[in-house]
């Protein structure tokens, strides 16, 4: 499997040169914007996301609802680090050396990664959070999905991974946020529910849609 993507031929091959191509023409300080940007920019951005809409989420109206979209912010950053995890076999199986050990010609804007390329460890986890967020809030999880594809172009820009690397990252990180969740989901509300009854003294919230009323300890005393 080390020889993946290995001829020159091949289209993803091709595509490569294509895009890491434009930093050879690029000016050096756009470069280092998209090193940054590839490398911490895009992360960074996707927490701010995941902290945004976990503020806005658990402001919700009753303890089940602000439990439920809590519970869904929550699995966003989990279903990344499982996705990570996932990924470990994968790249000891694969074994594809980095692009610029196979190819000439290739423009790298970051050193030191001596590790395997496929897949994509950062195009795993911004789209494991982007799909993540998804579930719980469609417009931010349509803004973490759009910076997940950034984060895909700036890695082939830079020069450390092939578009197949990246496009198997996205593959990865969207299976493992989407076929745990509906596990993940359940234990996880049940959780923060439990959280939030302690924390408001053991006070029973009911939907207000249902015409429910709130009943704190000292009723269920009398």
């Amino acid at each position: 499997m080390a020889g993946l993507a290995s001829n020159g031929s091949n289209p993803d091959v091709g595509l490569l040169h294509d895009i890491n191509g434009l930093a050879r023409s690029a000016p050096a300080w756009f470069d280092r914007v998209m090193e940054f940007v590839g490398e911490y920019g895009i992360l960074l951005g996707l927490v701010l996301v995941v902290v945004w809409c976990w503020w806005s989420v658990r402001r919700r109206g009753t303890l089940e609802e602000a439990a439920g979209g809590v519970a869904a912010v929550a699995w966003a950053p989990l279903a990344a680090g499982i996705a990570v995890l996932v990924n470990v076999p994968i790249r000891g199986f694969v074994e594809r050396p980095r692009p610029f050990l196979e190819h000439d010609r290739i423009e790298v804007l970051v050193d030191g990664k001596t590790d395997f390329s496929f897949v994509s460890d950062h195009a795993t986890v911004a789209m494991a959070l982007g799909v993540g967020l998804f579930v719980a809030h469609k417009r931010a999880g349509l803004a973490a999905i759009g910076l997940a594809f950034v984060e895909g172009f700036c890695r082939v820009y830079m020069g450390v991974h092939y578009p197949t690397d990246v496009v198997g990252g996205f593959a990865l990180g969207t299976a493992v946020a989407l076929l745990l969740a509906p596990v993940a989901l359940a234990l996880l509300t049940r959780l923060f529910t439990a959280v939030g009854m302690s924390g408001r003294g053991g006070r029973i919230v009911r939907s207000r849609r249902a015409g429910a009323v709130e009943a704190g300890p000292h009723d269920l005393a009398a």
